[in-house]
Parts: structure tokens; sequence; C-alpha cells
């Protein structure tokens, strides 16, 4: 190799890939996964986070309710009912959109590329030829709103793409199924 195509600019104009990783993976973890979400997917979430922040409301009223009937300083007695509160908030207001923004995946010919997670984003690829199956998966809210998970399984488990329209998912689990054929066949 020539020395200016073993590092800069160069090393491109030379032919040579900018990407260093394991032959047969041409993700590049620098930039995200173009696909998103359905943008319905924040509703839901924010109806699934109601739900799981009823019980914690009631909890909060509740304590709220026996500590001011035990004669303890009303502002004392309303921090169950405030802490639950924010957290209702948190559940059903702030979550939702950020986890929506964050969940990103792509479909390669290579490889499914998948990233997720707020404080601690995982990113995950899973290479088509490791894929066993594919399927979509819809519970009764998803069928409500339209909305179906694309799981497909290797042998070390499953990985999803939740939250897409029930046709994309459709799409998104025939190519895969399409692309773990193709890659059998090589």
């Amino acid at each position: 190799m020539r020395p200016a195509c073993r590092q800069g600019p160069a090393r491109e104009a030379c032919g040579a890939s900018a990407h260093r990783g394991p032959p047969g993976i041409n993700a590049s973890l620098k930039s995200e996964p173009e696909g998103r979400l359905d943008p319905r997917a924040r509703s839901l979430w924010q109806i699934t986070g109601a739900l799981q922040a009823l019980p914690v409301l009631a909890g909060g009223a509740f304590g709220s309710y026996v500590l001011y009937t035990n004669d303890v300083a009303s502002y004392l007695a309303a921090l169950p009912a405030l802490v639950a509160l924010a957290l209702a908030v948190l559940l059903v207001v702030v979550l939702p959109p950020l986890l929506w923004r964050r969940w990103r995946y792509e479909i390669r010919l290579l490889e499914v590329d998948l990233q997720r997670g707020l404080l601690r984003v995982t990113r995950t690829l899973v290479p088509m030829a490791r894929v066993q199956h594919v399927d979509t998966r819809q519970g009764p809210l998803q069928r409500r709103f339209g909305l179906s998970t694309v799981v497909f399984y290797t042998a070390a488990g499953p990985n999803e793409i939740p939250q897409l329209a029930s046709s994309t998912a459709a799409e998104v689990r025939d190519r895969i199924a399409e692309l773990t054929r193709e890659a059998d066949e090589l």
C-alpha cells in the first residue's frame, strides 16, 4: 500500500473502507439508524404510562391521607401525593416523546441496526445470517392504534422493533425474512 493510502482522507480515494469492523458488517456506529417508530407510539406510550401511574397516584393519595389524618403537618402530608404526581407526569408527559426520539432502526443487507435507551443508549447489530425466524406481534392497545411489533429471533434470544404501523411492520418482517434467506444462501 502506498503511504498516502494508510491514513487520512486519501484512504477513501485509494479504495479503502472508512469502516474498520468485522468482515460482513457494514454498519458505522457513528451515524444513527434512519428508521423511526410510528408517531402514534408516543400516544400509546402515554396511555400505558397513565395506566402504570394510576396505582402510584392512588398510593400517593392514600399515603397523604394517612399522614394528614394523623396530624402530620399539611406540607409533609402532601409530600407522597406530590411525589406520585411528579412520577405520573414523568411517565405520561416526559418519557414518551423522549423514547420515541431515541428509538431508531435500520434494515441493511447484512444486518439489522437497533438503537434505543435514554440514559444508557444501547446499539445492537444483528447479523442477518444469525436470524432464525421473524414474526409480528400486536396487543390490544396496539391494535387500537394500528401498530405492531416486529420480533426476530437469533440463538441469543429475541430482538424487536416496537410500535410500527401494521403495514410497515409487515414490510419490515418480510424484508428481514427475505434478507435472512439470502444470507443463508451465501
